[in-house]
């Protein structure tokens, strides 16, 4: 069986400064059937947009944001264990730094607990552990943590759900005649190096972020698909129907 890593971000979990409860809920169903096909790591974001439903402090400010986490976290895991809870299916919080991530015996065992998991039918979601990352220690957005996950999971693929539907030849907030490209083998230096520009007040990142994510598994002979959060229909086509529809495959050629 297959092993897929499902990042969720915050424009997606989010909307109008609340957990967004029906594409929550929506995620939820899709993972649920994709269970049937794959063994699913979910990577989420959306624990400082949480814990903005509890407490309206500054979250630009480090210590508001991780503040923020802390209390997000819990209030994010208790509506995903709640919507999973209708299909009899067990999470499970997993929550890692960049040290962890940088240190061969903390890989083995966090690669050690999820396969646990998985083996036990558990979903376990993972997230930084932003309550006490610091500047030095974060990953820096879920983008690259889900990479890094991924291929420390030994996964065979990243699956991206996100405000951004695929990656286009040009920016398709500026160009109408912009293309989506279906497939993408290798990634330029420039587009690496381009402005990061997240859509989302809680967001982190934006296509860059996705494309670094993309160009460290490409490194590492993995895949990943970029499809749309908020509308499923090109990740189930592509993932349960095998029809590429929409989205963007990185993939080595």
């Amino acid at each position: 069986m297959q092993r897929l890593v499902i990042k969720v971000g915050s424009a997606v979990l989010t909307q109008d400064g609340t957990i967004a409860l029906e594409r929550m809920q929506a995620l939820v169903d899709f993972l649920v059937d994709l269970r049937q096909k794959y063994e699913v790591i979910l990577v989420s974001s959306g624990a400082v947009a949480a814990g903005y439903t509890k407490l309206k402090i500054d979250r630009t400010q480090l210590k508001n944001k991780q503040a923020l986490a802390a209390i997000g976290q819990p209030v994010l895991m208790k509506k995903y264990a709640k919507k999973f809870e209708k299909f009899n299916v067990i999470v499970s919080q997993v929550l890692v730094t960049a040290a962890n991530l940088n240190k061969l015996d903390d890989i083995n065992r966090i690669k050690n607990t999820i396969n646990t998991l998985l083996e036990n039918g558990v979903i376990p979601i993972v997230n930084e552990n932003d309550a006490t990352a610091t500047d030095e220690l974060e990953v820096g957005d879920n983008d690259q943590l889900s990479a890094y996950i991924t291929q420390h999971t030994d996964s065979d693929m990243l699956v991206i759900l996100s405000d951004i539907d695929a990656y286009y030849n040009k920016d398709p907030r500026r160009f109408s005649d912009a293309k989506v490209l279906k497939v993408v083998s290798e990634i330029s230096k420039d587009e690496l190096e381009s402005e990061v520009t997240p859509n989302n007040i809680f967001a982190t990142g934006g296509i860059v972020t996705k494309l670094k994510a993309a160009n460290y598994l490409l490194q590492n002979n993995k895949s990943m698909f970029l499809a749309s959060g908020f509308h499923l229909d090109d990740a189930k086509s592509f993932l349960l129907q095998q029809e590429h529809r929409g989205g963007t495959l990185f993939k080595k050629s």
